[in-house]
């Protein structure tokens, strides 16, 4: 059984991009995200320590992110929880790991601007439409607030 968790925080340096020998391509940020908690006594919200979390992907998404992630920004981060012992120099701890799924700027704090990846055969890439689905239909809302067509005709995108 896996644990799957997400986190939000910001990115605390570089994206470090590598590719192995075998042509893996990997990548590797710190993320760190804040604690805060609400202070009854003076009324205001108080920080209350940082959890930091090593975050590694591989193959695409590891492309991506080191074409799209910078230090500091806001992300939101999904994978597979890893905690792993360490000693060193007479200290001990826990390192703790995500293997990451998804990725994503945290839009609470800006925008973005998405780009599809082109295939090798030169067309965009997409999710896979399901039988007699019309793609048009579940495009995005334009920046003027109008709805898909699906949502104005009453259908949800799930």
């Amino acid at each position: 059984m896996q644990d799957i968790i997400t986190v939000t925080g910001n990115v605390a340096g570089p994206p470090e991009f590598k590719v192995t020998a075998g042509g893996l391509p990997i990548v590797n940020f710190r993320l760190g995200s804040a604690q805060r908690r609400f202070d009854r006594q003076s009324g205001t919200w108080v920080d209350d320590g940082t959890n930091w979390y090593n975050v590694s992907a591989f193959r695409g998404l590891a492309e991506h992110i080191a074409a799209s992630v910078t230090k500091g920004e806001p992300l939101v981060v999904t994978g597979r929880l890893r905690l792993r012992p360490w000693e060193s120099g007479g200290k001990k701890g826990i390192s703790i790991d995500i293997d990451a799924d998804t990725v994503g700027h945290d839009l609470r704090w800006g925008t973005t601007t998405y780009t599809k990846q082109a295939t090798a055969e030169g067309a965009a890439s997409a999710p896979p439409a399901s039988a007699g689905e019309d793609q048009d239909a579940w495009a995005a809302p334009g920046l003027d607030g109008a709805a898909p067509a699906a949502a104005l005709a009453g259908e949800t995108p799930f």
